[in-house]
């Protein structure tokens, strides 16, 4: 990874020009250095000497494109869903985006904690909405002390139903924190905890921890998984697996606003494991994939 000084962008019609204070690194961005995004979906990735990474951002917009909504004027501090596409992405010290992926940034929270909130939550927003579990249900979450699996923590909570959640040792006290009702240790025995709890099963789960497979022992017959990397598994006693691709909603201005809401009043938390400048990229990359970051890293401009 290197840092590039490209042609300055410009906001077209319906987008906007944010000038960055800063942006999240997420796990998806080391898949994009490592190729594996470009060997999985080259429609998105395709050949180029040029990536930008980055799936969000915090700052101010600069220049306002033709029949952009009224609500993201100039001087308007914002937060935004970018796409990592080509040289798209956040990690720039200017981003053009479709105004449909932009909303006013959460008052009360700095600009840097901002910048991890949209990618993560939405991701695990569009989990809760795919088991559309009635209020009073019970929903496990594994991977809950991570970025997805924390929100998917607090977002189940926000629905009205009832968390059962792994984490290691280490992590009980963040996970309980954040909502679950029940904590369970984190590995091969989370399933048989559940049943323990609830002997039928769980009504749904939101696998933030990519178990895959060994998880359908924790749900009851016709429930539903949610998972987060294209997984999907056996349906065997009617069990129904709803893989989640955030790309679907990152122009989903009505579920972008909500969550820049909830994190306004408080009900989702906004998680920084570190600063690093621009020229430090390389340090948070290998920061995430040591593994264990119980938050984002983020960059500065």
């Amino acid at each position: 990874m290197r840092v590039l000084e490209l042609a300055e962008p410009h906001a077209g019609p319906g987008q906007v020009r944010i000038k960055v204070a800063a942006a999240a690194v997420h796990p998806a961005d080391t898949n994009i250095r490592k190729g594996l995004s470009a060997k999985y979906d080259p429609e998105v990735n395709p050949p180029s000497e040029v990536y930008v990474a980055g799936w969000e951002v915090a700052g101010t917009i600069d220049e306002v494109g033709q029949g952009a909504r009224p609500e993201l004027p100039l001087g308007a501090e914002v937060i935004a869903v970018t796409e990592p596409k080509l040289d798209l992405g956040g990690q720039a010290q200017y981003v053009v985006v479709p105004a449909e992926s932009v909303v006013r940034a959460p008052k009360g929270v700095d600009l840097t904690a901002a910048s991890t909130l949209l990618m993560a939550a939405l991701t695990a927003l569009m989990g809760v909405d795919a088991l559309a579990l009635a209020p009073g249900s019970t929903v496990a979450v594994t991977g809950a002390a991570g970025g997805i699996g924390g929100y998917a923590v607090q977002l189940a909570k926000e629905a009205g139903l009832t968390v059962i959640a792994d984490a290691a040792d280490k992590d009980r006290d963040l996970v309980a924190s954040l909502g679950a009702d029940h904590v369970l240790p984190r590995g091969d025995r989370f399933p048989d905890g559940i049943r323990q709890l609830r002997p039928d099963g769980a009504d749904g789960v939101l696998d933030a921890g990519s178990v895959g497979d060994a998880v359908a022992a924790a749900v009851r017959d016709g429930a539903a998984i949610a998972t987060f990397k294209g997984f999907t598994g056996d349906t065997d006693r009617g069990v129904r697996w709803f893989p989640v691709y955030v790309y679907d909603r990152i122009r989903d201005t009505a579920a972008l606003t909500r969550l820049r809401d909830l994190a306004e009043t408080g009900v989702l938390t906004l998680r920084v494991a570190g600063t690093y400048p621009l020229e430090q990229v390389a340090e948070a990359h290998r920061l995430i994939e040591a593994g264990g970051l119980r938050g984002r890293p983020v960059l500065l401009f």
